[in-house]
């Protein structure tokens, strides 16, 4: 057990190591790298003894590649699951420093864009807080996204330079370092027995090195691995890098996550990214693999290689080129154990984002991987076409109209496919992926997504966490279920004021921050409405600034309109080359600025777009929350998990019903959630009958009308050319995501919200409802499902060493 003293010694002893100085003399920035370094040795021995343990016992391991990971913050994380936050955060105040100063010293990791990277961190912290031999597999970003600013209204992309400091959590192997193999040539020539093995000529050669982070289980003494890979030219091909040119196309590769896919070079870099990442993984893995001595027809009894959306495809050939040509099996043999070890996560439901990759690229930077995806392909048409005959197998082969299909590739090439919410799966089998369905119906299975609450509540409310653990004690912390515990205090006034006095002090504490970044003054006592999530139409951001228009008209046409004062708070990044999403933002910002310097309104109405949405900015934004946006078109989003989180908090959700959606409202009764809009039903049923006619829905309503034309008729300001732009979208080409067929229904679910909050105990016991009910969507029980259905692993602990309930 870690004492106050014993800390104070060690933090101090290492600072003169490390910085030849006093405490009193050293910098926030100084003080933290030494804090890094502390806990590091309080954990390295059990990350040593984790893998030599997995190793003795021949532990089954799971790999879970992601081209995106998003942690977030790690030193309150790791000092919570350590079980030593308080000890050193005292300790740290007896010195006279301030943990939260040092907590704020610390960068985001820059590894992700939203959902899909802050999902596979959520499952890195599940894995090892159930005790589960897994790892993280990425790539270690010099810049990741981007920096999002405000100038003008627009988003302005800077670079995110998150390692301009170093990273004190990883460590550098270069010791586990890969070569990968880029371009060239490759013959196909016989050996001496007659076997066409593959000869390479004109090869890239890039070196992988991999820098590991500790994944720490919650206070078990578990420590799991993040694996990500940076990017170096070995000595030996230096000569083939003579110019800066050459240097940086290949230096590119880990310098930002997602590069501009709008032209040629753009998806060069990023097919050569995600091969890179894939190959450098699985060579890692047949290494470790090779080291038990046990034949590679076992393989999968020994690993699982999660593919977590298309971007980590290449696995499947990759695989199949490591057992074919390093290793001498048969073809037979190889796509055996390849497809046991393969398992795929379908994270999207728009055909559009199932990722495809031009043939002509594909073979020119990576001809063997090529060569293998095109014999895939062949037998895979040749086996299945007598079964299900030639219209379906040449709807779901790999390789067709020019391109290569990456879902196409993950579903065959792999053992199961899963979808991240009961909707979400069912319209996969049902008509996105429904001929793969068709041919492999075992294969397809549900795994809806879930959250690390240690993060979400534990570290982002402490002030909600202080009000659960006073009434119901800590079982909560490590048995998330064990929230329903507070469904015994829905008619005991003093929790609720205690609830609600937790929430007013989040909501000061964001009131505080808005006022420090963008200089608007917010109510406390307002509803706090919030949307956080990637800017895309889809999510229709712009439904909620209709509403907002709508609002706002009504104030300037009649003051003594009844509603609560609102505070409007949006989070979201669009990526570079999306002008409408960019044009959204802009005009937002705009909107913003019409209201909020209006003083006819004064504090009934504010919109605030807070600056570069991430992780952090999210464990400020979500505890302070009282409504939860999640207006998706209905069969649009595969699940959402800012849902979860929100609710997890407290907030109300307003909702269509959509993705995980559904499931909140079967957790917490319709009486406390909002529902409105169109079902997934209806959007396909307008899909079928192509009868949607948004020009009629506008000559319809006098409302809708003041709206729109306000984008076009100067009512905004600085929106010219982006008001036109939205504009036209939906009436010009007709709403694709059915905006104004869904306006009225959404303003009526707004009025209930508006009606809910005027009565504070009815509020209050809504939210209550909503914290209890979220322990369903912990991400521990979400990868106990996926070890015991997919990935067939044992916990090396018993549910993380979970107390007895």
């Amino acid at each position: 057990m870690l004492s106050k003293k014993k800390f104070k010694s060690e933090m101090r002893q290492r600072l003169r190591e490390k910085y030849a100085m006093e405490i009193e003399d050293a910098s926030s920035q100084e003080l933290f790298n030494v804090l890094g370094s502390v806990i590091k040795a309080y954990y390295s021995d059990s990350w040593r003894q984790s893998w030599k343990s997995y190793l003795a016992n021949e532990d089954k391991q799971v790999y879970y590649f992601s081209i995106e990971f998003l942690p977030g913050k790690m030193l309150k994380s790791n000092l919570l699951n350590l079980g030593i936050l308080d000890v050193v955060s005292e300790g740290l105040a007896e010195m006279e420093i301030d943990l939260e100063d040092l907590a704020n010293v610390e960068k985001d990791m820059a590894l992700g864009n939203g959902g899909l990277g802050r999902l596979a961190s959520c499952f890195m912290d599940s894995i090892a807080s159930c005790g589960l031999p897994g790892n993280g597999n990425g790539i270690r970003y010099d810049y990741g996204l981007f920096k999002q600013r405000f100038v003008d209204g627009y988003q302005v992309e800077l670079p995110d330079e998150w390692l301009s400091s170093g990273n004190v959590w990883e460590v550098r192997k270069e010791s586990k370092a890969v070569d990968i193999q880029f371009s060239g040539d490759v013959w196909m020539v016989p050996d001496e027995e007659g076997h066409l093995k593959p000869v390479y000529k004109n090869q890239r050669i890039l070196r992988a090195v991999p820098y590991d982070t500790a994944m720490i289980g919650y206070q078990n003494k578990r420590v799991n691995t993040m694996r990500l890979w940076g990017i170096e030219i070995p000595t030996s091909e230096e000569e083939k890098y003579t110019s800066i040119q050459d240097r940086r196309q290949f230096e590119d590769l880990t310098a930002v996550l997602y590069p501009d896919d709008s032209n040629e070079r753009g998806r060069l870099v990023r097919l050569a990214q995600e091969y890179f990442f894939v190959s450098a993984g699985v060579q890692s893995i047949l290494r470790y693999y090779l080291k038990l001595k046990k034949p590679l027809s076992c393989l999968s009894e020994y690993v699982a290689i999660h593919i977590n959306d298309t971007h980590p495809a290449l696995c499947v050939p990759e695989m199949m080129r490591l057992l074919l040509d390093e290793h001498g099996l048969s073809w037979e043999q190889a796509w055996e154990i390849t497809v046991k070890v393969m398992s795929y996560t379908n994270h999207t439901i728009m055909a559009e984002a199932l990722e495809k990759w031009p043939i002509h690229l594909m073979r020119s930077l990576l001809p063997r991987m090529y060569q293998i995806i095109e014999e895939i392909d062949r037998r895979f048409v040749e086996k299945k076409k007598l079964a299900y005959g030639s219209d379906l197998v040449e709807r779901t082969r790999i390789i067709q109209n020019d391109q290569v299909h990456m879902a196409h590739l993950a579903i065959i090439g792999s053992h199961s496919t899963n979808g991240v919410a009961k909707l979400h799966s069912e319209l996969l089998k049902q008509v996105v992926l429904h001929d793969f369905y068709e041919i492999y119906p075992e294969r397809f299975n549900n795994k809806t997504n879930g959250i690390a609450e240690r993060r979400w509540m534990q570290l982002a409310n402490e002030p909600l966490s202080h009000v659960l653990d006073k009434h119901i004690k800590k079982s909560w912390r490590k048995n998330p279920e064990d929230l329903r515990l507070l469904l015994n205090y829905l008619d005991d006034p003093q929790v609720l004021k205690e609830l609600a006095a937790a929430k007013l002090q989040n909501k000061e504490a964001l009131a505080r921050y808005i006022k420090e970044t963008t200089g608007i003054k917010v109510l406390p006592t307002a509803i706090f409405d919030v949307q956080i999530k990637r800017l895309h139409a889809y999510k229709r951001q712009l439904l909620n600034l209709l509403h907002i228009l709508k609002l706002y008209f009504e104030l300037k046409e009649n003051p003594d309109t009844a509603i609560h004062p609102r505070v409007f708070i949006f989070g979201a990044k669009a990526a570079p080359s999306y002008t409408y999403a960019k044009a959204i933002i802009k005009v937002i910002n705009e909107v913003g600025n019409m209201i909020n310097n209006d003083p006819a309104i004064g504090d009934r109405l504010k919109v605030v777009f807070l600056e570069n949405y991430n992780v952090s900015l999210a464990e400020r934004i979500i505890p302070a929350a009282d409504v939860s946006e999640q207006i998706s078109l209905a069969s649009k989003e595969a699940s959402g998990t800012s849902n979860m989180k929100l609710m997890l908090n407290g907030a109300i959700t307003i909702a269509t019903l959509d993705g995980a959606n559904i499931e909140i409202r079967d957790a917490v009764g319709e009486d406390n959630i909002v529902i409105f809009g169109l079902t997934e039903q209806e959007v396909y049923a307008y899909y079928e009958n192509q009868d949607y006619s948004a020009l009629k829905i506008y000559e319809e309503s006098p409302v809708l009308q003041k709206i729109l034309n306000a984008f076009v008729d100067g009512t905004i300001p600085n929106i010219e050319f982006e008001g036109r732009e939205i504009f036209d979208s939906l009436i010009k080409y007709n709403d694709e995501y059915f905006l104004l067929r869904d306006f009225d229904a959404y303003c009526q679910a707004q009025a209930k919200i508006n009606e809910w909050y005027q009565d504070p105990q009815q509020w209050q016991q809504k939210s209550l409802i909503n914290i209890a009910n979220a322990g369903r969507f912990s991400a521990d029980d979400t990868v106990l499902r996926y070890a015991e259905d997919i990935w067939q692993l044992n916990p090396v602990l018993k549910a993380a060493e979970k107390e007895p309930r």
